[in-house]
């Protein structure tokens, strides 16, 4: 009975986690929506609308996640490498959203700190379990690269709520060394852990902020679509490398 007992509490944290999400919306929580929120404070970093469904991805990668550990040992050892720790994330998860409703923007701050740290924790434990799969640290590499995209936008909306978001340059100029940042972070991220997903999130936020400024800010849109490109030459360097890599160690 005890190997079941982190899957099924993994399952009912996933569960929850996606129906306070969704009720987010549907209710929703304050009479607003996280999207009628971001746009009344229009922090440049923020991408198209449409960008924000790799939720859905994030959300089917983990169900599946959740599934193997039921259904295969490499899923329950999985689980219990990472112990309580996806519980955690998903607490900071569902306390962020809570607070960004309310709009205690300084507390969601260090709310999504402590959810990024969390996932890091995870995706150390999975990526150091000897013999694990792939599509068990798949789910992470996702969720931290979108927490990543969205501490950078959260930082965006505490400046904008503070009124200090234009302080010495321009907020188009401040989203600019921003977005050069995260090229940095997610090249970085890559390279250390061997890991191309990460800065594929990186590309599609890129690209969504390129679709959603390049109307009112060509300079910065063009800026995130050369930077996606960037980070595109990367993720191919990269993999020819571990190509390369792979098959000097198999011959």
């Amino acid at each position: 009975m005890r190997e079941w007992k982190l899957p099924v509490i993994n399952a009912v944290t996933l569960a929850v986690v996606v129906i306070m999400n969704a009720l987010s919306n549907l209710l929703p929580f304050n009479n607003q929506t996280v999207g009628e929120i971001s746009d009344r404070l229009n922090v440049l970093f923020t991408p198209a609308g449409y960008v924000f469904s790799i939720w859905s991805l994030i959300y089917v990668l983990l169900a599946i996640w959740v599934v193997r550990q039921f259904v295969t040992q490499a899923g329950r050892e999985s689980a219990e490498r990472v112990g309580f720790w996806f519980l955690i994330s998903s607490v900071f998860n569902v306390s962020w959203l809570v607070l960004f409703h309310y709009e205690l923007f300084t507390a969601t701050m260090v709310v999504m700190t402590l959810l990024l740290l969390s996932l890091i924790i995870i995706y150390r434990r999975l990526d150091t379990l000897t013999g694990r799969k792939k599509i068990d640290l798949l789910p992470f590499s996702v969720y931290i690269g979108w927490i990543s995209v969205a501490f950078i936008v959260n930082i965006g909306v505490v400046l904008r709520a503070q009124g200090i978001d234009g302080w010495i340059i321009s907020g188009e100029l401040w989203t600019i060394v921003a977005l050069v940042l995260g090229v940095v972070l997610a090249l970085l991220f890559s390279t250390t852990f061997s890991d191309i997903v990460y800065p594929l999130v990186f590309i599609w936020a890129y690209i969504g902020i390129s679709v959603e400024r390049f109307e009112t800010y060509p300079l910065l849109a063009v800026t995130a679509s050369f930077l996606a490109g960037v980070l595109a030459l990367g993720v191919v360097l990269s993999s020819f490398q571990r190509s390369k890599q792979h098959r000097k160690t198999s011959g």
